[in-house]
């Protein structure tokens, strides 16, 4: 039964059903699509909801990716809709008009159901000189909760934003996806930014800074591109790992990384990996990356995801009790990001029902997520039906053995451990003869984005998939 709003209850029940209806289909969509989709086409969406939940208008940026929403996501979207609501949405598509782009408050009909994807951003943005800081104003130190999973992290970063350009520098975070490295490195910046209103900040994911030496290089522009990032003072830039492969990105990035250390300027990177695990990285620059300070965090314990769902869930305007609080917590165990994703669900199903939040409305508003788990199955099972499949011994899963015959199908069971089962990187890794989950991580990644392109493999996991859930 889809989860929905029920036919006796009024749509104007709760003025934030609208938003809670299109924040739970983005978090199914940032569950589903590979990051660098995610992150690409749907993140920068905004969602006009009507009050009625008839209808809901996504704006983009401009024509050409319009078309592209229409063609690659809108029956995706338009289905997780109907799936969360009960009943068949309309999607429209629009290009953001331009008097809304530039001051939203003035069009109160839109406020409380015009919900962007993307996150806030800071509303200094560093106005100066036209300068733009690109980060979030929410993400702060405040809004983190602590944990064991990320004290180091957190104490290091607090260290450099409160004195940055002397230890620690560079700070590299690194660790799975989900986990608060983005949070981290937004709330340096703003608690800098907090001391002193008047530094150059700038936050960017990597796939920007490639993107922006693309153009420079396109227009002859290196000048003004070197103007922009060597003058900074604190560069935040997320998931260094996409530099790989891209030698030109890699220079440029050097010369900016000797350019901000000899001026004493402060960076600071996340990645998925360490930086001696990152591939396809030039040896010099690997070596800067590795220089200052490298700190991992870790998948949240129970005690954390439970303060992370009480704390949330508080920010959302509701109260969650502790023991649904630890009934969700032990039921979602991988990543921050589905924990938000499960939380989202539990709130809009009990908007939507108009219910208070008990176990029992967990457990209705997660079945989709408690079904896979009842089905239990394991990571043993996984490794020996792919063993199986694969023609090869189970022994090679944990095996030390690294030729392609044995690597790839034991790739393949670790990203069907992740997606199947709750186990946590750390917990396959070990299951997979003590491996670090930084491998398991570098597996998942690489087959998850290999079967969005690779017909015939996106068919060989349909088998084991469906060989599984039987």
């Amino acid at each position: 039964m889809s989860q929905g709003y029920p036919e006796n209850a009024s749509p104007h029940a709760n003025p934030s059903a609208g938003q809670a209806l299109w924040l739970s289909c983005v978090e199914q969509l940032a569950q589903d699509l590979p990051e660098q989709q995610f992150n690409t086409w749907i993140k920068p969406l905004v969602a006009n909801v009507a009050d009625d939940l008839s209808k809901v208008t996504l704006f983009v940026g401009n024509r050409f990716k319009l078309d592209w929403i229409r063609a690659q996501y809108a029956s995706q979207i338009a289905a997780l809709l109907e799936k969360t609501y009960g009943q068949s949405i309309q999607v429209e598509l629009a290009i953001t008009p331009r008097e809304i782009v530039s001051n939203p408050s003035n069009y109160p009909t839109l406020r409380g159901s015009f919900a962007a994807a993307d996150v806030p951003v800071s509303s200094e943005d560093n106005a100066q000189n036209g300068f733009k800081n690109r980060l979030n104003s929410a993400l702060t130190f405040e809004t983190l909760v602590e944990g064991s999973a990320n004290r180091m992290a957190r104490a290091a970063a607090m260290h450099v934003a409160s004195s940055p350009g002397q230890l620690y520098n560079p700070l590299f975070i690194y660790g799975g996806v989900g986990l608060g490295k983005t949070h981290l490195v937004h709330a340096v910046g703003n608690r800098l930014l907090e001391e002193r209103p008047n530094a150059k900040v700038l936050y960017i994911h990597a796939e920007q800074f490639v993107s922006d030496v693309v153009k420079a290089y396109q227009r002859k522009t290196f000048d003004e591109f070197k103007e922009r990032y060597h003058s900074l003072d604190l560069l935040l830039i997320d998931d260094v790992q996409f530099f790989a492969n891209k030698d030109r990105t890699q220079e440029e990035f050097f010369n900016a990384f000797e350019a901000l250390l000899a001026k004493k300027s402060h960076i600071v990177m996340t990645s998925d990996t360490y930086p001696k695990g990152l591939p396809d990285i030039h040896e010099r620059l690997v070596s800067r990356f590795d220089s200052g300070l490298t700190v991992a965090i870790e998948p949240p314990e129970l005690e954390l995801r439970v303060a992370i769902l009480i704390n949330k869930a508080r920010a959302e305007g509701s109260e969650m009790p502790e023991e649904v609080a630890f009934f969700v917590a032990k039921n979602v165990r991988s990543n921050v990001r589905e924990l938000e994703g499960a939380l989202r669900k539990i709130l809009a199903y009990s908007r939507f029902n108009q219910k208070e939040i008990s176990i029992q409305l967990a457990r209705e508003a997660l079945r989709d997520l408690l079904s896979i788990q009842n089905r239990q199955i394991s990571v043993e099972n996984i490794q020996k039906t792919v063993a199986d499949y694969y023609k090869i011994k189970v022994a090679d899963m944990y095996s030390k053995r690294r030729p392609a015959s044995i690597a790839r199908p034991r790739q393949i069971a670790m990203y069907l451990a992740k997606e199947l089962t709750q186990k946590s990187l750390p917990e396959i890794g070990e299951l997979f003869g003590g491996r670090d989950h930084t491998t398991v991580l570098h597996a998942v990644r690489k087959i998850g984005g290999e079967r969005q392109k690779v017909t015939e493999l996106n068919q060989q996991l349909h088998v084991l998939e469906q060989t599984l859930k039987g």
